[in-house]
């Protein structure tokens, strides 16, 4: 499962959105900064344990963090401060809403793995453009190898705890408690697959 390769496939989920605030004239900077806020409310509505406030704010969080880089190229306003701005808002949301979710639901040592290993498969990339050396664009996006590599990232996190945040809510056997511990494992694999595949195409080569 790999929601980042099928990017074109879940446009015609966000675009109608994208299209709507690209129209208004909305600044794609003002569109994170929404999903940033929204995010936010999200992990307290989490915190205060109201699940269906929870599961809205973190869905029109995530539609809005898809719409503004589209919402960016439409306007020929992409900016390199707008590509780290959407960087440190997604990274603000994961934090927040795994870090308190983890806490709520199972404890501090799944709370700081969970932090630790969504951190980690995200800052390997730059990591990667820094050391390796891929800097090609294209549509506002540096193409490489690890967008094909790993199976669990950031689409794939929200999508498991909406899924199980509904669990949660409808009483089911099992809800978040289980929810937040399968990212975790799920993260950790990505994350390692990731770590192999760097191995085994630049184990060898020198760092000059």
């Amino acid at each position: 499962m790999n929601l980042t390769q099928k990017r074109e496939s879940l446009k015609k989920f966000y675009k109608p959105v994208g299209l709507v605030l690209y129209k208004l004239h909305v600044p794609p900077n003002l569109i994170t900064l929404f999903s940033l806020l929204i995010g936010t409310f999200s992990a307290l509505a989490y915190y205060y344990e109201n699940l269906i406030l929870a599961f809205c704010f973190l869905l029109i969080s995530g539609v809005l963090d898809l719409s503004d880089g589209m919402v960016a190229r439409l306007s020929d306003r992409t900016t390199k401060f707008g590509a780290v701005f959407d960087w440190i808002a997604d990274k603000w949301v994961d934090g927040l809403v795994l870090g308190i979710v983890g806490y709520l639901y199972a404890g501090p040592f799944i709370t700081v793995l969970v932090i630790t290993v969504s951190m980690l498969h995200s800052f390997i990339k730059p990591v990667v453009y820094a050391e390796i050396g891929y800097q090609v664009k294209i549509k506002g996006r540096i193409q490489d190898p690890l967008e094909e590599v790993g199976f669990f990232g950031r689409p794939e996190t929200h999508l498991v705890l909406i899924i199980f945040t509904i669990l949660e809510y409808l009483n089911a056997p099992i809800g978040l408690t289980f929810g937040i511990k399968l990212i975790t494992f799920l993260t950790f694999l990505s994350l390692l697959s990731r770590i192999l595949y760097l191995y085994k195409n630049f184990g060898t080569q020198d760092n000059e």
